[in-house]
């Protein structure tokens, strides 16, 4: 493959751009702020979270189950506020990616896991459009990673094969899949390594397309 024929860029947003929508730790916290029991909670978390991140359930449908099954001294609003306060921008990687975009010439896709109410929040509240050309979002296309299904489907969308994608993913489990499909992926572990990663990309594709003229 010639880094030339590169053209889409593929990122997942939690635990690469942003903090995770609703991960383990920010459940323990809510645990702690409002007296819930953490097992509990964790159970009945795990049993219907997927169904959620693929957008067959609401976000409210979802409380009821894990959070409001039991009567509470708290009301669901501040519950929710709580939930959407969880998610805040990592250090850097971000705020550089929107200004790389500019003159990279490469599209810019998102491929993440995400409940639809936790989604659309996270791209309004941190202009992710300025960032992204589109979003493949399993709240959205009903299929979540590592369903190789939902790689194939960004790609169609696209309209790239898998030689012209680049995938980054902090968990190396969907960095994997996205490899046994053919598109080149890696382990995004620091903002230092990914923009190393991603410099060399535009550097090595502004060589060759010098070379051609």
């Amino acid at each position: 493959m010639q880094i030339s024929d590169l053209k889409i860029l593929f990122f997942d947003i939690g635990g690469v751009l942003l903090s995770n929508g609703w991960g383990h730790e920010s459940r323990q916290e809510a645990a702690r702020k409002f007296g819930l029991d953490y097992e509990e909670m964790t159970a009945l978390h795990n049993f219907i979270f997927n169904v959620y991140e693929v957008g067959s359930i609401t976000l409210d449908q979802y409380l009821d189950t894990v959070i409001f099954n039991h009567p509470r001294d708290f009301v669901r609003e501040d519950f929710k506020e709580f939930m959407y306060a969880q998610s805040v921008e990592l250090p850097d990687m971000l705020a550089w990616l929107k200004e790389w975009k500019n003159d990279c010439g490469f599209r810019i896709i998102s491929i993440n896991n995400e409940g639809k109410e936790l989604n659309d929040y996270r791209v309004q509240k941190f202009k992710l459009h300025t960032c992204f050309d589109a979003f493949i979002s399993s709240c959205e296309v009903k299929m979540r990673k590592p369903d190789p299904r939902i790689f194939e489907l960004a790609m169609g969308i696209a309209q790239a094969t898998p030689s012209q994608c680049v995938y980054f993913d902090d968990r190396i489990m969907f960095a994997n899949m996205a490899k046994t499909l053919g598109l080149r992926a890696y382990h995004h572990t620091s903002f230092e390594a990914t923009r190393d990663i991603l410099e060399g990309l535009k550097q090595e594709r502004f060589e060759r397309l010098s070379s051609r003229r």
